[in-house]
């Protein structure tokens, strides 16, 4: 006596059997979707609330007032608003210095010489320690009474010089100290870049003769493309959120000349100045907006240079 075959479930049927065959494609979505969705409610949706709040007149506590374009407006007839916008296009274009230095910072550490790991370390403790403690070291070095810097000026029979008191030096030496953070960074990324160069590239270069600046301009930094994409990228950014510095070193001053507008922003918004909440959060969206601008244009940069190179 035979008994009847019971029926056998068909694999692909049901939601154990699609899974199965999309797992491929579903799991690592399953590992980034935590990811995703802190990104999204920690970033993108503050974003959106940033674009909104800026059309309301609102202390933070009281009811808001919706004024449309109003804060846009009066930013255009802000002193501060246009010093600081100054500043920033300065930390712009003087942070972007940390690049190429960090870059033959990185060619001098990738050789084989006698104490190398020792000048790694040296060159690699100013990105481990805080943004606070360089402030700190640099407000030091620039006090005009017993500062570094005023004493060695001072051997070479220069006057002291007040830094940080001097409304045309203050920008820049306040950019002088992010940038010492800034270079370790971007040596860091070319280090790691410099592991990836293709050594048959390099020797075959070697065999065509070429050496020096023609081996670095067109073997070596080509294929250091995407390191140098990442830090041009949080350069960018971080010469456009320089905060921390401002706030330890000189509090906006003097007299508000070396604020930008990340300072600014705090200043109008969560300071002792009012709680504009709107006006500040203004401040954001053209600050995010420049930010923006430079990083978007990058990343068109480099989709155009890979589909081109397909």
């Amino acid at each position: 006596m035979t008994s009847a075959a019971l029926p056998q479930a068909h694999p692909d049927r049901g939601g154990r059997g699609w899974y199965r065959r999309n797992e491929i494609a579903i799991t690592p979505w399953l590992f980034l979707a935590p990811a995703i969705l802190f990104f999204m409610v920690y970033v993108i949706i503050p974003i959106f609330q940033s674009f909104n709040i800026s059309l309301y007149d609102w202390d933070g506590l009281g009811e808001a007032r919706f004024i449309g374009l109003g804060n846009y407006s009066e930013l255009l007839d802000d002193r501060a608003f246009e010093v600081s916008l100054w500043n920033n296009f300065k930390w712009l274009l003087l942070y972007l210095l940390a690049i190429p230095a960090g870059l033959f910072i990185a060619l001098f550490l990738n050789q084989t010489v006698t104490g190398i790991r020792l000048y790694k370390s040296l060159f690699f403790f100013p990105f481990v320690i805080s943004q606070v403690v360089v402030g700190l070291v640099f407000t030091w070095f620039y006090d005009p009474t017993f500062g570094l810097l005023n004493t060695i000026l001072g051997v070479f029979g220069l006057g002291p010089v007040n830094v940080l008191g001097d409304p045309t030096l203050v920008t820049y030496g306040i950019i002088a100290a992010g940038l010492w953070p800034q270079t370790a960074y971007c040596m860091i990324l070319y280090l790691t870049g410099l592991n990836a160069v293709d050594p048959e590239q390099v020797e075959a270069a070697r065999l065509d003769g070429a050496k020096g600046w023609k081996m670095l301009w067109f073997i070596i930094i080509p294929q250091l493309k995407p390191a140098t994409f990442i830090a041009f990228v949080v350069t960018i950014i971080g010469a456009l959120r320089s905060f921390d510095l401002i706030s330890i070193m000189t509090n906006g001053g003097p007299f508000g000349t070396s604020r930008v507008l990340s300072f600014y922003m705090f200043e109008k918004a969560l300071s002792e100045y009012g709680f504009r909440m709107g006006y500040g959060a203004a401040i954001a969206v053209v600050l995010f907006l420049i930010m923006l601008c430079f990083i978007a244009y990058f990343l068109w940069s480099m989709y155009r240079e890979e589909k081109g190179g397909r």
